[in-house]
């Protein structure tokens, strides 16, 4: 038996007409959902390579079965301090689709909680104010059981050329810091 399936404009993934699967997950007190069609996996923290001059929010790389892949702290990307590390903290593998590829990236979250079926009628779009974090990264607020999920937009929070442009701006800057130091 084959199911319609349909197209999101907002993050390029397919969805079920309906409702839709999510990864909930902890990260600073708040719950948080992406859609299931985006993560590869969840791994242990652990074995993280630093590298330098990176940006605050890139933890590290870690080798994935042979393949270099970012880490990213999202509560750093979002503007607050970084995740404390606990027994639960853990790694959440991502595909990210750009215009022509996929960066498959690691988000490090404070604790995993369940895989929810939110159906699309209980999903609310963002506020134009009073969130904690920019409003282009999420997708829209999914009601469950009388509380607030925030539902990120992967492909914002994520996105290659942002972080791109992110870098460039450190990269610059430290260059500038630099100079100034020299003088």
């Amino acid at each position: 038996m084959s199911a319609l399936v349909k197209v999101d404009e907002r993050t390029g993934l397919a969805a079920p007409q309906d409702q839709q699967q999510y990864l909930t997950f902890m990260l600073g007190g708040e719950t948080f959902a992406i859609g299931i069609l985006a993560i590869k996996e969840i791994i242990e923290y652990g074995n993280l390579t630093e590298v330098p001059m990176m940006p605050d929010y890139i933890r590290g790389v870690i080798n994935l079965r042979g393949s270099v892949v970012p880490v990213v702290d999202l509560s750093t990307r979002f503007g607050r301090k970084s995740t404390q590390l606990t027994r639960r903290t853990c790694i959440v593998i991502i595909e990210v689709a750009s215009d022509q590829e996929t960066q498959v990236v690691g988000v490090v979250v404070d604790a995993v909680n369940e895989v929810l079926e939110i159906p699309q009628d209980q999903i609310e779009p963002p506020p134009a104010f009073g969130t904690k974090i920019r409003t282009d990264f999420i997708r829209g607020m999914g009601k469950v059981d009388s509380k607030f999920v925030i539902i990120l937009n992967v492909g914002n929070v994520l996105s290659i050329d942002d972080l791109a442009l992110l870098e460039q701006a450190d990269a610059q800057g430290m260059g500038s810091a630099n100079e100034a130091a020299a003088e």
